[in-house]
């Protein structure tokens, strides 16, 4: 306050100040947006009978959502760790989002695999994988409780990588 009656000094200050607040709202700007891109998106997908699921559904426990297709050969080699995963980890929701396929085609992989999933959806236009910013097939997420993401996952996923995966996805959630 002394500094400002001193008329040399007051253009300075009136810069420091003005540069300061601009500063501390473009930061408050891109933490907000970094945060929003990082949660789980409010899009509605669909289940096995055609009926509309929110992802927000899930919100509640730990979520693994897995983005695949049965043309995408790791997708196809990944499945049975998922699945082993998803009659394990009770603890844990696992989503199937399938990108672009139909469900007869879904389904009749799923039977000539002989894998039981529960939480298989589907997104016809590939909007999930756009929003969250999947460049490539398999892509897997890994969100808290609140429904924050705290991982992801490019590619094929082995026992061990996923092992590691849920391991943090849990350690992340306990208080």
């Amino acid at each position: 306050w002394f500094a400002w009656r001193e008329r040399t000094l007051r253009k300075p200050l009136g810069w420091g100040v003005a540069v300061g607040v601009l500063s501390w709202g473009f930061a408050t700007f891109a933490l907000h947006a970094f945060e929003q891109g990082t949660r789980l998106p409010e899009m509605g997908l669909r289940d096995e009978q055609g009926k509309p699921v929110a992802l927000h559904d899930f919100v509640g426990k730990p979520l693994v959502v897995n983005l695949w297709a049965t043309w995408c050969p790791p997708c196809r080699r990944e499945m049975p760790v998922l699945a082993e995963a998803q009659r394990n980890e009770t603890g844990v929701n696992f989503l199937f989002v399938n990108q672009g396929e139909g469900e007869r085609v879904v389904t009749d992989f799923l039977e000539g695999e002989g894998l039981s999933l529960e939480n298989v959806l589907f997104d016809s236009g590939g909007r999930l994988g756009q929003h969250v910013g999947s460049t490539a097939l398999p892509t897997t997420l890994f969100y808290d409780a609140e429904g924050r993401q705290v991982g992801s996952h490019l590619g094929e996923l082995s026992h061990a990588s996923l092992a590691r995966a849920l391991q943090q996805l849990e350690i992340g959630t306990q208080p």
